[in-house]
């Protein structure tokens, strides 16, 4: 099961007032709320098996093949350096578009406990990001949201993973991305 995300159906009504509300999808990983911008999430897809490639780092739980396309899934919980919970009903894979080396857009999963809501976050609501305390690297975090008077961190989905090792996923994309043609040929 898909859901394709409609990043129109989900943009603010231009009457908004111009306090620049910002959208951000939340979900949780190890029991944490965590928010993504939605300008940057393709779509999102129930946790389906994963094809597992050798020799990548931990974080990387595999790929998927999305329509002909291959695309690397990251475990977030693994990434953030904890240990991931069971996959559960409710595990799904996230497909976000980051900035590749040479600012090309590249689709990449994330692997999260459970989506939670598409919410609006006014700029006043947006508090910086803390230089120590977070459960997390302080280069993945873009600021902190302030949601009924709790804290929820707001991820770069940019600096999540480094330049190095978007290239590392850059290849292994282009290594293994297969024609639909070629796909029939060799199954």
């Amino acid at each position: 099961m898909s859901k394709q995300f409609n990043q129109q159906t989900a943009t603010t009504d231009e009457n908004v007032s111009s306090d620049n509300v910002q959208q951000f999808l939340t979900f949780m990983v190890n029991d944490e709320v965590y928010g993504i911008g939605i300008l940057n999430i393709r779509e999102i897809l129930e946790y389906d098996n994963l094809t597992k490639v050798p020799l990548m780092p931990d974080f990387i739980s595999g790929v998927i093949n999305l329509r002909g396309s291959v695309v690397p899934v990251v475990d977030l919980a693994r990434r953030f350096g904890h240990e991931p919970k069971d996959i559960g009903k409710r595990t799904s894979i996230i497909i976000i578009d980051i900035m590749g080396n040479e600012g090309e857009s590249v689709e990449v999963g994330i692997v999260v406990d459970i989506v939670n809501e598409v919410i609006e976050l006014a700029a006043s609501e947006i508090a910086t990001p803390p230089t120590f305390g977070a459960k997390i690297r302080a280069d993945f975090i873009q600021g902190m949201g302030k949601i009924d008077d709790k804290l929820m961190i707001l991820l770069d989905v940019n600096h999540v993973l480094s330049i190095k090792e978007l290239s590392t996923i850059g290849e292994i994309s282009d290594e293994l991305n297969v024609s639909p043609a070629d796909q029939e040929s060799n199954g």
